[in-house]
């Protein structure tokens, strides 16, 4: 066989597609030759951004004695992990219930049926601390296929039932009160905080972006505050070009693991923006802008869509293009007239050293950690950065994975919709609207069915639950920042599909496959934040809200149909199940539900008043809609007036509704929100 990857259009596949490995796609094809040849398969699964895939591949993949011994006795399949989560969660179930720990590059070795039989992660090309080489790996694997065959087969029915364990799981008679899960929950998240510098754990620690939420919707602001302060202060936050690196290797959150990723980005916007409208400081809307600023600028595409991710290598090196030797800052800010006072005040915010602290290079960060944040920055701040930036730009820049993936884009439309309607920055909703336009259009296929990703024109590959989860959220955060009924009537349409292809009828809950989707070893149920919020979580959420929005009964129910399934394991591991703790707490009070209401004759914009004091508000528990009256679209609307032509609040809560409401300091009031605030600009 020959390396068919050419034809593929992940880039992380096409970074395979030269390699002397006879790699395959994960297809029909592939799966047939094993079969065909009676040899076992080599799976090897990771993305374009993973600093351990690209080692592997130069040390192993490209190295044809390697290769050949791997095209004489596998059928070798490459797969991408962000194109297809189903797989890549399958052999990761298998990996770490085989090793007791995962990560990528994830390496499995399987029968011609697929079924797992052995796996690991990196192996190095010779034995080092303890590993095997994986030329060594390669040869036990054989040997192991051709002499212990019988036992091989007779251990796959057992894994396969494992495997399909969770999906099997059905909810118990009765589970704990709502108030006391929640509860449970919140000490537990909170006995595993680190107090000194946010956060969750130790290292590595990556954003708890769900956490974070799920703490503000209770309350609390300490921990919450401490965490994104210290992210935003950290080497974790690209201090001069924007944006947040995946994870951090440190506690301290100084030390990144370079790569960036939508996900994570649109996540924390969305997090430090409800901070601020919590109480939060200027300092959180402003990195919320910057993050999202970042993404318009290097992530953007003219369709409308988002790229997936930046690498974190760039010339072989991980980190290269984000750091500075202390001469190489020097020079860059003299080159601009910075005096050499200036620049020791400039290198002392940036935490600057001869030594460094990465490797003899420096990664910038506030060095004063997060007080820094609230400081005025040295002099001649804005010209030193403009000009670290002009000098990186010099630099060659980490490859992009210009995919678009639906359920990444979902999560920055909703990001987009929240930050432009808080802050009052219309370029922001525009953005939200022209990715919620190309997904809705672009990544359908013939029959109208979501698909999960896009490159160079074509889309392709079933939508898998977190696509239809996340996107129904999005457009219910888009309606509510924009009152235009379309996303509602969208997210409705979404929601049937959702309920028709993904909803277990049985034991409730959501498998992360369609009904109509491929058959693999193992139909599972995505139920854990690992970092983005799970399938079954992100439904529920959005469930809950447009059950309140719509007042239909079967939304609810199906919301309560997860919650009754993981509730309990929230409770007992809430890092893991933060954004399900969020769905659990909307559906564990009586629902409130806002109605603003503009004259028939009017316009959306006579609501921009009574809008921009909600819109400033943190109220996870509150539902909004907005129309001219006599209209029926969100239901929360028909029947609804305004009296003297004038713009009308209607307030309902538990099942009755407050008399209608004119004067935006009553509204204030019923809502125990601050009537105003001043204006934000985050430029």
């Amino acid at each position: 066989m020959s390396n068919r990857l050419a034809a593929e259009s992940s880039p992380y596949l096409l970074q395979h597609a030269e390699n002397p490995v006879a790699w395959q796609p994960w297809d029909d094809a592939a799966l047939a030759e094993a079969k065909r040849r009676d040899c076992p398969i080599l799976l090897s699964i990771g993305y374009a951004a993973c600093h351990w895939c690209h080692v592997m591949e130069r040390e192993s993949f490209e190295d044809p004695t390697t290769a050949s011994l791997l095209n004489a006795d596998f059928v070798c399949i490459k797969v991408d992990r962000e194109e297809r989560p189903d797989l890549d969660d399958i052999y990761m179930e298998a990996l770490q219930a085989m090793n007791g720990h995962g990560g990528w590059p994830l390496t499995a070795f399987c029968d011609p049926d697929g079924v797992p039989f052995y796996c690991g992660t990196y192996f190095p090309p010779q034995p080092r601390q303890g590993m095997p080489s994986f030329a060594m790996v390669i040869e036990a694997v054989g040997q192991a296929w051709h002499e212990n065959r019988g036992a091989i087969a007779e251990r796959a029915p057992l894994l396969v039932e494992q495997l399909g364990r969770v999906a099997r799981l059905a909810a118990p008679p009765q589970g704990d009160p709502p108030a006391e899960l929640l509860a449970r929950a919140e000490s537990n998240l909170l006995a595993s905080a680190d107090p000194v510098h946010g956060g969750f754990g130790g290292a590595p620690k990556f954003p708890p972006a769900s956490a974070i939420e799920f703490l503000l919707g209770r309350g609390e602001s300490t921990l919450t505050r401490r965490t994104l302060d210290a992210i935003a202060a950290g080497g974790i936050h690209d201090q001069l070009g924007g944006g947040f690196a995946r994870y951090s290797v440190d506690e301290r959150w100084l030390v990144p693991h370079f790569e960036k990723m939508l996900y994570d980005n649109a996540l924390l916007a969305r997090a430090l923006i409800h901070d601020f409208k919590a109480g939060g400081p200027d300092s959180s809307a402003a990195v919320a802008a910057s993050t999202l600023d970042w993404a318009l600028g290097e992530m953007r595409g003219p369709e409308g869509g988002f790229a997936s991710s930046l690498d974190a290598d760039s010339e072989g090196e991980e980190g290269r293009f984000y750091l500075f030797t202390a001469s190489e800052f020097d020079s860059a800010l003299a080159a601009v007239a910075i005096t050499g006072e200036q620049i020791d005040a400039l290198g002392a915010w940036w935490g600057i050293s001869g030594k460094g602290n990465f490797e003899g290079k420096n990664i910038l960060h506030l060095a004063a950690g997060a007080d820094g944040l609230g400081r005025p920055p040295p002099a001649r701040y804005d010209d030193a950065r403009a000009a670290l930036l002009t000098h990186r730009s010099t630099r060659v820049r980490p490859g992009c994975d210009d995919k678009r993936l639906c359920s990444w884009n979902a999560l920055m439309v909703g990001a987009l919709a929240e930050v432009g309607a808080a802050l009052g920055q219309p370029p922001y909703l525009d953005a939200a609207r022209s990715c919620a336009e190309f997904i809705l259009t672009k990544m359908r296929d013939e029959e109208g069915r979501l698909l999960r990703t896009w490159k160079d024109g074509s889309a392709k590959l079933n939508g898998y639950l977190e696509d239809h989860a996340f996107l129904l959220e999005a457009l219910l955060t888009l309606y509510e920042a924009s009152f235009e009924a379309r996303w509602y009537e969208e997210a409705v349409a979404l929601c049937e599909a959702l309920l028709t292809r993904f909803h277990d009828e049985e034991n409730g809950g959501f498998f992360s496959t369609s009904h109509d989707h491929e058959r693999l070893i193992s139909r599972r149920k995505d139920h854990q934040d690992h970092p983005i919020p799970s399938g079954n979580s992100s439904a529920a959420l959005g469930l809950a809200r447009l059950a309140a929005l719509s007042g239909e009964a079967r939304y609810g129910s199906a919301a309560d149909g997860v919650i009754a399934l993981f509730g309990s394991s929230a409770a007992r591991n809430p890092n893991a199940f933060a954004h399900l703790l969020q769905a659990i707490q909307l559906r564990s009070q009586p629902s409130r539900e806002l109605a603003l209401i503009a004259p028939a004759d009017g316009a959306i914009a006579d609501l921009a008043e009574m809008a921009a004091l909600l819109r400033r508000a943190h109220l996870p528990d509150l539902v909004i809609a907005g129309g001219l009256a006599g209209q029926s679209s969100p239901p929360l609307l028909e029947g609804r007036g305004a009296p003297n032509d004038r713009p009308t609040a209607y307030l309902c809560e538990q099942m009755s509704c407050q008399a209608p409401i004119q004067d935006l300091d009553e509204l204030a009031r019923a809502l125990g929100i601050p009537r105003s605030a001043a204006a934000f600009n985050p430029r």
